[in-house]
């Protein structure tokens, strides 16, 4: 998978925050959607946050990301790189426990039925939820391109 794209689609998606703030849903997150409640910062770091930590972050939070995936949906990596980073993408925005409850999207995404997966995602609550983040990930798991 390309992570140069996969991490500036979450910088896009996500934006970069160098102080904390309350997502939609009230929680603690800093950097590109690092949620603090989840992992708190080390006590060494300070406001604002350095590109390099907030570079670091977004490593890291990615490479849980994967392993998440990896333990729970071992096929995603069968799937082609576009539908790859839209599963990465989703699981970083929703954690894995949202992400398994979309059992009928993620049955279909793994037999390839893309264009059903597509429309399971539009369905969601998620969906509504997110904008075009949502729009762009829907429009690549049925057609393979991400849209820019």
């Amino acid at each position: 998978m390309n992570l140069v794209l996969l991490e500036a689609e979450l910088r896009r998606d996500e934006g970069v925050r160098y102080w904390p703030y309350k997502d939609s849903k009230g929680i603690q997150t800093t950097g590109v959607g690092h949620n603090l409640q989840a992992k708190p910062l080390p006590t060494s770091w300070a406001y604002p946050l350095s590109p390099a930590q907030v570079a670091q972050l977004l490593e890291q939070d990615i490479a849980d990301t994967f392993a998440n995936l990896d333990r729970n949906l071992a096929w995603w990596r069968q799937l082609d790189e576009v539908r790859q980073r839209v599963v990465a993408n989703m699981c970083f925005n929703l954690g894995i426990g949202k992400l398994l409850g979309f059992k009928n999207t993620l049955a279909a995404m793994q037999r390839g039925s893309y264009a059903v997966a597509a429309a399971g995602m539009k369905a969601s609550d998620w969906y509504g939820q997110v904008g075009q983040r949502a729009v762009r990930l829907c429009s690549a798991m049925e057609t393979g391109v991400m849209p820019t």
